[in-house]
């Protein structure tokens, strides 16, 4: 590349602050003087040797890197270029050039130019990198720029040349890598923009047929494509090479070409792919070809790289990994962790340790870091998108601001990181070899020391050696196994009997057992037919089943976990998850010992299990599992995409919410406003889903929306476990809106939009909007919806209009309508529509002071309801909570008639018992009925959500003793005869309180109730 010269030679300020090494040989510092001397004598460039400012920076190089040294003498004048111009517009104008090359370039032009670029930015970045000018961010972005700069102008050359010469036929010749369907993807640091100084760069080349479908030659064609661009980039010549490129990461390269298409990669990962490729993959980048398609490729391989449910398998599988690499390559020392202080902190035997050490393979080193990283992402990152960074830094401050590394441990790792890839870049700019090994002997140890800027040797050898060790330490405990090694019950032993007797099982119990440890041991199970599988369950048994022991039943406890692991589909995924989790065990065995209900349901739907990692809040975070859902729905493009996400998010939670039930770790109240928030942020994410898929669909109404809104438990913020959503979906849009307006290149799928009348419109968005949250899944549907409380029940449109809602409320409303009004909420929906809504909701309640005839009429009407659903919907037991007299029905129709009757915004609430704290407030209740209802408010949701916990829908006759010991507890009573006793007494105090605010009906002259105003009774029984 040509550079200009200067008349007049002013060195840039930048390299005026630097900081440079002094010279290891101080000869060839010399030499170096003398030869730039002669060079810019020749090239009729001033003699930057004689400046004094210079002289230093041109030591550093002749002093410690006989190839920077070469690179400055070769082309001297781009040399004095860099030191006027500064390291940025150098390497600006470098980039700059290759970017202008023309596609049509020949082929020897090309190369040079390649190669001339690489020789000129290597010495600028190596000098902007050893002076401190830059960062080492910057430092490897520029090198990161430089590898897809090339590439990218040698893939353009490349395809120009398959077109002219009539083997492709390109959609756009003049921009040649558009359209082509030819992707080179970057893997490793260059895909994470983290390159090294001599490092090679790892790519996958992927082609995609679709492209080109009549070439029956397109494999062939691609295949020597690939080779040319190895050729272009990796032969040298009298100008050097540019990069050294390593094709093996591609699937399977001992069996494909090196050209993969997009359908057989695709099938590959989705049937073969292994954790290590799933790791590389989280740094994959398309960075030359046709880059739509690339990311288009990654997008249909997203599941495989990121599990939608947690995976701590993939820590065993890099750990082991890892001990490979420790195994079979010569990268040092093995002993880091274990250097006693004395040892670290003593010059000489620190640098003894380090002699032949490999910062990037060994202990202590880089890759130890980028595995801790990966491994965290691999786990957590299909659930928690704000973790998939590709840079090993900014990832290792996103665990830390997710609580998954601590500060200390995060700041140790970034600070290893960064002291090994500048010790690493000293490696490499002395000679230009792709090495990661420290100098095997004193003197050389002593020059590396000089190139890293240190005043002695044995200092900077115990520094990196501490550093190094704690990152070592770091790496162990992400990576340790955990519990006894070689301690296990084996059934096939002579003292099995006595462990299990030791572990607390009754003699009676003993055959049982044996049975089903049996039974593990074989390959009954699908969950333990592989070594790995069975290795890990010998590893955690005494744990499992010291925590079974200690239960009263502790044989149908282990039936249950043998349920439990039967319906396991991958059986070193859960088990990982359990050593890696210890407490879980513990509270899985507390769900199956207490509530059979939840085991059951554990048991079909394991990815419930990964709610109970969701806790770094505490119990009843609401912020935590929420905000997952709003990150996944804010990148999601469909429905369809987003509903697995959701659908394990929402089972998490669940399940998270009843063990916190379980173990006395929180209250109703708050399960129920964590479920109600869930149940809201779901909501709102999916209507802005569904919305824009519907508008791509069908376009817009102009000046049109459609909100939500929610009753019943959901309303009220008060969902229990298996709550259903009561919900009205409302809609507005002006008088002259009359259809969608589609956009002429809006389209959906290939599919041109097309427009709808404005109600077809927002009727089909409701039924899109509630196939959403009922579609069937794994884990079943997200919630099941019921609709009977809008207007004309069942019968009527699922969506309403706002002015027909008015209206109906206005004019035809009954009275057990505007009972259920009095919960309704607004959860999603535009803000302007939303005010409207929550205003029109006012309007139908608040009617002001109402006369007696009216306020008798409504109290006649409640009553007659209650009695109503008495007859047709008895309680079937004492259990039955929400029916049975002076049940949790009687509290709530107390709280809605007497909103009614009072018919102020005063008093109105959606919680029971916030309105009820409001009226006895306001003098409407009485202040001991008021506190008699709130507490039996909760009194009875905290029985019924345990009960549904424990049993279901259905409470049996005979509870087992574990499940009795929950309930007992919650309540303060020592045994069931109390618990029902205490039931009864509270049912009594409620039935009076309602008898005397909503009167039995004994006069026969009293105000008559419209013919028709009560609903089927289903709808509210």
């Amino acid at each position: 590349m040509d550079m200009p010269t200067t008349p007049v030679f002013t060195l840039h300020p930048s390299w005026r602050g630097g900081t440079w090494p002094h010279p290891a040989d101080a000869r060839a510092a010399r030499i170096l003087r003398e030869n730039l001397h002669d060079a810019c004598a020749r090239d009729g460039l001033p003699d930057i040797t004689a400046m004094p400012e210079i002289v230093g920076l041109i030591d550093a190089l002749g002093g410690n890197s006989p190839y920077l040294s070469d690179l400055a003498l070769r082309d001297t004048q781009a040399f004095a270029a860099l030191l006027v111009n500064g390291a940025d517009t150098h390497l600006r104008a470098i980039l700059a050039e290759l970017e202008a090359l023309a596609p049509d370039t020949p082929r020897a032009e090309i190369m040079a130019a390649l190669r001339i670029a690489k020789r000129q930015a290597a010495l600028t970045i190596a000098l902007a990198d050893i002076g401190g000018v830059w960062t080492l961010d910057q430092v490897t972005l520029a090198l990161s720029l430089l590898a897809e700069n090339a590439l990218e102008a040698a893939v353009r050359h490349l395809l120009a040349h398959a077109h002219e010469t009539g083997r492709l036929r390109l959609r756009n010749p003049e921009t040649p890598c558009r359209g082509s369907g030819f992707v080179v993807l970057a893997m490793g640091k260059l895909g994470a923009r983290e390159l090294n100084y001599s490092s090679d760069i790892d790519l996958i080349i992927l082609y995609d047929p679709d492209r080109h479908p009549a070439n029956t030659e397109l494999r062939h064609i691609f295949v020597r494509m690939t080779s040319d661009l190895v050729t272009l980039m990796e032969a040298r010549d009298a100008n050097g090479y540019v990069f050294r490129m390593d094709l093996r990461l591609r699937p399977d390269p001992a069996a494909t070409p090196a050209a993969v298409s997009f359908p057989a990669a695709i099938q590959y990962y989705e049937s073969m792919g292994r954790t290590w490729e799933r790791a590389a993959m989280t740094k994959a980048r398309p960075v030359a070809g046709d880059i739509t398609a690339g990311r288009r490729f990654l997008k249909s391989i997203h599941p495989f790289i990121w599990r939608r449910h947690l995976d701590f398998a993939v820590i065993d599988d890099l750990h082991d990994m890892k001990a490979r690499i420790d195994r079979h390559r010569n990268a040092g020392h093995a002993n880091l962790d274990s250097l006693p202080p004395e040892h670290v902190h003593d010059p000489e035997a620190a640098t003894r340790w380090l002699l032949g050490q490999n910062v990037k393979l060994g202990q202590g080193g880089i890759r130890e870091v980028e595995f801790v990283v990966q491994a965290l992402q691999l786990v957590w990152g299909g659930r928690r998108p704000e973790l998939r960074d590709p840079t090993t830094i900014g990832a290792l401050r996103r665990l830390r601001r997710a609580g998954l590394l601590d500060r200390a441990q995060a700041a140790m790792l970034a600070r290893n990181y960064r002291m090994l890839r500048q010790a690493e870049h000293r490696l490499q700019m002395r000679l230009d070899h792709q090495t990661h090994t420290l100098p095997d002997s004193g003197d050389g140890f002593a020059r590396f020391a000089t190139f890293m800027l240190a005043a002695d040797p044995g200092e900077l050898a115990c520094g990196m050696l501490s550093v190094m060790q704690c990152s070592r330490r770091v790496f162990e405990q992400q990576f340790a196994e955990s519990g006894p090694q070689d301690i296990t019950i084996a059934p096939e032993d002579a003292d099995a009997a006595d462990r299990l007797r030791d572990h607390g099982f009754p003699p009676a119990d003993i055959t049982d057992a044996l049975q089903i440890l049996n039974r593990w041991e074989g390959n009954r199970l699908r969950a333990l037919r592989s070594d790995r599988a069975r290795k890990l369950l010998r590893r955690l048994l005494p744990t499992i089943m010291t925590e079974i022991g200690a239960r009263r039943q502790p044989l149908a406890v282990l039936r249950r976990f043998d349920a439990l692991l039967e319906r396991q589909w991958a059986g070193v995924q859960f088990l990982s998850l359990l050593e890696r989790n210890p407490a879980l065990i513990h509270r899985i065995v507390t769900v199956l010992d207490c509530a059979p209900f939840l085991a059951d349901h554990l048991a079909q739907t394991p990815s419930a299990l990964d709610g109970l990692l969701d806790m770094d809040g505490g119990p009843g975070t609401l912020g935590t599992t929420t905000a997952l859902v709003r990150r996944h729905v804010m990148s999601a493009r469909s429905a369809e995409q987003v509903l697995p996400v959701l659908r394990g998010l929402v089972c998490g939670e669940e399940f998270r919410l009843s063990v916190a039930r379980l173990e006395h770790r929180m209250n109703e109240d708050t399960a129920a406003r964590a479920r109600s928030a869930m149940a809201e942020t779901v909501m709102r994410g999916l209507l802005r889903v569904v919305s824009a898929e519907h508008k791509r669909r069908h376009g817009v109404v102009p000046g049109g929306a459609m909100a939500v809104m929610a009753l019943g438990k959901a309303g009220s913020h008060e969902m229990m476990p298996g709550s259903d959503l009561d919900l009205m979906l409302v809609f507005d849009h002006p008088p002259d809106a009359g259809e969608s307006v589609v956009s002429a290149s809006t389209s959906a799928d290939g599919v041109r939009a097309r427009p709808l009348a404005a109600g077809t419109y927002f009727v089909r968005l409701a039924h899109a909007f509630i196939a959403a949250l009922t579609a069937p899944g794994r884990e079943g549907p997200l919630y099941e919806v019921d609709m009977r409380l809008r207007p004309s029940g069942s019968k009527g449109p699922v969506a309403v209009s706002l002015s027909a809602f008015r209206r109906y409320h206005a004019e035809s409303a009954w009275t057990w309508e505007r009972m259920a009004l009095t919960r309704a909420r607004v959860v999603a929906g535009p803000p302007p529509l939303a005010a409207e809504l929550r205003q029109a909701i006012a309007t139908a309640l608040d009617h002001g002071p109402l006369a007696q005839h009216d306020r008798a009429r409504i109290v006649h009407d409640v009553r007659h309801m209650r009695e109503r659903l008495a007859r047709e919907y008895p309680a079937t037991s004492p259990w039955d909570i929400k029916r049975r007299r002076g049940g949790l029905m009687d509290v709530e129709f107390i709280a809605q008639g007497l909103q009614l009757t009072d018919a102020t915004a005063a008093t109105r609430n959606q919680s029971t018992r916030l309105a009820l704290l409001r009226m006895a407030r306001a003098g409407v209740l009485d202040v001991a009925d008021a506190r008699l209802l709130r507490r039996a408010d909760l009194f009875w949701r905290s029985l019924q959500g345990l009960t549904r916990i424990i049993c279901g829908s259905d409470v049996p006759d005979t509870m087992p003793a574990a499940s009795l010991e929950i309930l007992t507890g919650e309540f303060g009573v020592s045994d069931a005869a109390s618990l029902l006793r205490l039931m009864d007494r509270m049912a009594a105090r409620v039935t009076a309180v309602f008898d005397r605010l909503i009167p039995p009906i004994t006069d026969t002259s009293a105000p008559a109730t419209p013919q028709g105003s009560f609903p089927p009774p289903q709808s509210i029984a």
